[in-house]
């Protein structure tokens, strides 16, 4: 079975920046699960997916532009450290964390300054800019069920749990 729309595809991938070892799936040990064609993925893997089958092995390279995007100059912004989740574990220049949104939505930001009430971010997803390199190993394909469909996420039991 070929992977598409509305199927579920498992795969084990690891990601490098620039040559870079940034985060792998294998070391984890459980694959991720994904709904495809239902905005779960950047666009640059999701279409990277289609068509794939389980067994296959391959690389991925993927620019900005089908990725996380251009960086945005000027980009920044000043929060007050209420919205960190992490707040009282020593946030510093340079660390990547995510920012509660008001909207009840999370967003990965990189803070540039810490003071004694706000944090100044760069509000640019941290692999935003970066062409990224993913080496895939899919490890099935499967329709997806209608629970999954109506949920719009893969159940990795392919029932309807969670």
């Amino acid at each position: 079975m070929q992977a598409g729309k509305d199927k579920v595809i498992s795969f084990h991938y690891t990601l490098s920046v620039n040559g870079e070892k940034v985060e792998s799936s294998i070391e984890g040990g459980d694959p991720l699960w994904i709904l495809l064609g239902h905005g779960q993925l950047i666009p640059g893997m999701e279409a990277g997916l289609e068509g794939k089958s389980e067994g296959d092995k391959f690389d991925l390279e993927i620019a900005p532009e089908q990725g996380y995007g251009e960086r945005r100059e000027g980009a920044t912004q000043r929060v007050p450290k209420k919205y960190f989740p992490n707040q009282g574990k020593g946030l510093k220049a340079g660390d990547t964390t995510i920012l509660t949104l008001k909207e009840g939505g999370r967003q990965a930001v990189v803070v540039q300054k810490v003071g004694s009430s706000v944090v100044d971010i760069d509000t640019n997803h941290p692999m935003a800019g970066k062409t990224l390199t993913f080496n895939i190993d899919v490890q099935s394909v499967r329709d997806a069920s209608e629970e999954e469909i109506a949920h719009g996420h893969a159940h990795p039991n392919g029932d309807g749990a969670h």
